[in-house]
């Protein structure tokens, strides 16, 4: 039986009512419906429950998502989705460059930047999906911790494997053992379409552009929650924005922030451009905090392309663009307070998942909140942020990936890299992506750079 994960109205139902409850609404008489009416809790780590439910259950839980949809936000007001709305509420909104940029990356800071991307993937892949306890009892095992290298099941003994197995997609293709190239990964295939994004319709694309390249361009087996349930909603015929809203509980988890390093590698010392264009991709599938989280990642980026300012004040220019009273506002400084006072980074991790307990390890929120500690706590050093960040447990291989690239287009070159992290990566990368399997990540440097407004780029 096919059993197509994030899809199933009846397991998008569970994860609804969840988002229901952060997000500002009362869905407690629903939840009492769907009980009563033998609906199943959402998975808490698969994109599908085991059993299809019977023809009743599933026709019940797309009524009650419509009607959940319907239920009025306490948190509409300071938590908007519309970018003039978002503007308003932010009184540090960052002000744009007057006439050039000063300082554009390098095509090598571009290279280190899509490396440290890369790395910090592939450190996470193995152990994605896994418990925070499983990570840390694996990486111990090898006497890999704290996370120094990649994952090996070299010395782990068999009844450690046993109860945590290696997550079964990646560990053929991203055990220190296995690692032969960079293997194909979403986080990795979404800044590959927003190269194609810029390069067919330029800085000005819409979201409906967005939408079209992705029709074209992107399998829908390679995307998940969010992503699938947008391609899921253009195919019904409904349109940007409510292709983030229709039916879709994942629009405040991560999907979007993965897709944000490419605006702000091509804004340099513009983040408000590049919160901007992050803004304009994540409302095809993502509305308050999942959008804010890539504003602020791209913001973070466009202040760290620019070689000028260290990661903390990149940190703060990411906020900027953040409405000050979210919840992702208020849980990214939380984070970086907490880095700032525990030497200890396990001290750290454990105050946050137990802060945010109730999310998804997929949402944006703690994700966002990781990412920022971990950076803070590296102080901007690229094998510490990567090794902070996939510790976090939580969506190791995205939260891996965004802190490498950040921490790693500080470096400015890709020599600064540690070699065992990027010898195994061979100069390749594999992708269902348009003809780009196989690319080295120097020729994504110069594509990259040739995207930038050529009064700002730099030989």
């Amino acid at each position: 039986m096919l059993r197509l994960t994030w899809v199933q109205p009846e397991d998008l139902l569970g994860h609804e009512l969840h988002q229901a409850a952060q997000d500002g609404r009362e869905p407690w008489a629903i939840a009492a419906r769907w009980k009563a009416a033998g609906g199943c809790e959402a998975s808490a780590r698969a994109g599908a429950s085991p059993q299809r439910a019977s023809r009743y259950l599933r026709l019940l839980a797309d009524d009650l998502l419509d009607e959940l949809a319907d239920l009025p936000s306490r948190l509409a007001e300071q938590e908007p989705t519309a970018l003039e709305k978002i503007r308003a509420l932010c009184p540090q909104w960052p002000s744009r460059p007057a006439g050039a940029h000063a300082q554009a990356p390098t095509r090598a800071a571009l290279e280190a930047a899509w490396l440290g991307r890369a790395v910090g993937c592939l450190l996470g892949k193995p152990v994605e999906k896994l418990p925070l306890d499983a990570v840390r009892q694996l990486a111990r095992s090898t006497g890999n911790w704290p996370l120094t290298g990649y994952f090996t099941a070299r010395g782990v003994p068999e009844p450690l494997l046993e109860a945590h197995p290696w997550n079964r997609r990646s560990a053929t293709t991203s055990l220190a053992e296995n690692i032969d190239g960079m293997p194909e990964d979403d986080d990795l295939n979404y800044p590959l379409l927003n190269l194609l994004l810029l390069q067919r319709h330029g800085r000005d694309f819409t979201t409906t552009d967005v939408a079209r390249l992705w029709l074209d361009e992107l399998p829908a087996g390679r995307t998940f929650t969010a992503e699938r349930l947008a391609l899921r909603n253009l195919l019904s015929g409904i349109e940007p924005p409510l292709t983030a809203r229709h039916r879709n509980p994942f629009r405040e988890w991560i999907g979007a922030l993965i897709r944000a390093d490419v605006h702000g590698w091509t804004n340099p010392g513009d983040p408000a451009a590049a919160a901007e264009q992050a803004h304009r991709d994540a409302t095809l599938t993502h509305t308050a905090n999942g959008v804010y989280a890539a504003m602020f990642t791209a913001a973070t980026i466009a202040a760290a392309a620019t070689g000028a300012h260290d990661i903390h004040a990149c940190l703060r220019t990411g906020l900027s663009v953040v409405p000050p009273r979210s919840r992702l506002a208020r849980a990214v400084t939380h984070a970086v307070r907490l880095a700032g006072e525990h030497p200890d980074f396990d001290t750290v991790v454990d105050e946050l998942h137990a802060t945010h307990k109730a999310h998804h390890w997929v949402h944006a929120i703690p994700n966002t909140a990781l990412i920022a500690a971990a950076l803070t706590h590296a102080d901007g050093d690229f094998t510490g942020s990567i090794g902070r960040a996939v510790s976090g447990g939580l969506d190791t291989d995205s939260a891996g990936a965004t802190a490498g690239g950040i921490a790693a287009l500080l470096t400015g070159d890709p020599a600064a890299l540690p070699d065992h992290w990027t010898a195994p990566l061979k100069n390749r990368l594999a992708t269902s992506v348009a003809d780009l399997n196989g690319i080295g990540f120097d020729t994504l440097a110069h594509l990259t750079w040739s995207l930038i407004p050529r009064e700002a780029s730099q030989p």
